[in-house]
């Protein structure tokens, strides 16, 4: 495993990674999960990124707190944290004196099975029938598909660069709950997804950013422009600079970066964000939002968990 990779997985915010599990952190404590616990017991400490419980002595970083709790070894508690967080790891692959590491993505390996795109009867059931997406979406996203060999179904998911340059493929398992849920070739560059959109803005035309593909592929079908990112603590200096190039300034010195409703009124704002409804989704948008200071937060409503959600309860009520 690359260190760079490692590194992210360990800086990753231990109290978001703390939820993921099903922990409920409150003013940085939560009730630990390793003994009988009914007063929390179980402490964060943001600064060191570190939990620590003052009753059993378990502590440790984000990855320790995936092995304990989900009883994982070191290996595997770094895949769930990258599946679970999308961050990108090098696939797996055999160590033999014949085969000699890949360190960078070859785009042209792959580029064959995005001219002519293909959607077995588990993607279309996922993106179709699931998600209730529109197929012009999924014709312009460049999605296909394929099976393992046992037989899994995996959706192929292209990142383009700007210019239309493959860079990256993610892959993900179509089977519900199964493990693990994303894979990336080695050497794949998905961090922004679907910048090829920024070519169609028009001057001051809103722009939304999702947390993930799924996000993007239900803004995109609602009619609106959109990207994706895996995480705000994996932009690159590259990616914030080319975000800001395509910034316009609101005229009339309108107010930014406020809160409002969902109704799609920005004040004039280029960007806008349906964070999702968790401690995570907020603190996304808390970091974008330094880097991006002219983010508008659009609230979800209370029973729908990410946009995907809203999205697809708004398209069951149509009908």
């Amino acid at each position: 495993m690359d260190k760079n990779e490692l590194q992210k997985l360990r800086e990753l915010p231990i109290e978001g990674v703390a939820e993921r599990l099903g922990l409920r952190v409150v003013h940085h404590k939560a009730l630990c999960p390793f003994h009988a616990d009914n007063h929390p017991s179980l402490s964060f400490k943001v600064s060191k990124n570190t939990y620590r419980c003052f009753v059993c002595g378990a502590s440790g970083g984000p990855i320790d707190l995936v092995m304990k709790h989900l009883n994982l070894d070191f290996k595997a508690a770094c895949r769930w944290l990258a599946d679970e967080h999308n961050i990108i790891l090098e696939e797996w692959k055999p160590q033999t004196s014949d085969i000699s590491p890949q360190t960078s993505f070859d785009g042209s390996r792959y580029e064959r099975f995005f001219e002519h795109p293909f959607l077995n009867d588990e993607a279309r059931h996922f993106l179709f029938e699931e998600r209730r997406l529109d197929p012009r979406v999924i014709r312009w996203c460049r999605l296909t598909s394929w099976k393992d060999r046992q037989g899994v179904p995996w959706l192929q998911i292209p990142y383009y660069d700007r210019e239309g340059r493959l860079v990256g493929v993610q892959n993900r398992n179509l089977v519900r709950g199964a493990l693990p849920r994303f894979r990336f070739p080695q050497g794949s560059q998905c961090g922004i997804y679907n910048l090829p959109v920024l070519n169609l803005l028009r001057p001051g035309e809103q722009l939304f950013i999702t947390e993930g593909a799924s996000d993007c592929w239900a803004m995109l079908s609602a009619g609106h422009k959109a990207i994706a990112i895996p995480s705000a603590t994996l932009l690159s200096k590259r990616d914030i600079e080319l975000l800001n190039s395509i910034y316009s300034p609101p005229s009339q010195g309108k107010a930014t970066g406020r809160r409002v409703s969902g109704n799609g009124e920005g004040g004039g704002s280029l960007f806008h964000m349906y964070p999702d409804r968790d401690a995570p989704g907020e603190r996304l948008f808390l970091q974008l939002k330094e880097v991006l200071p002219s983010l508008v937060h659009h609230q979800l409503p209370p029973d729908c968990k990410d946009f995907s959600d809203y999205f697809l309860k708004r398209k069951i009520s149509e009908k």
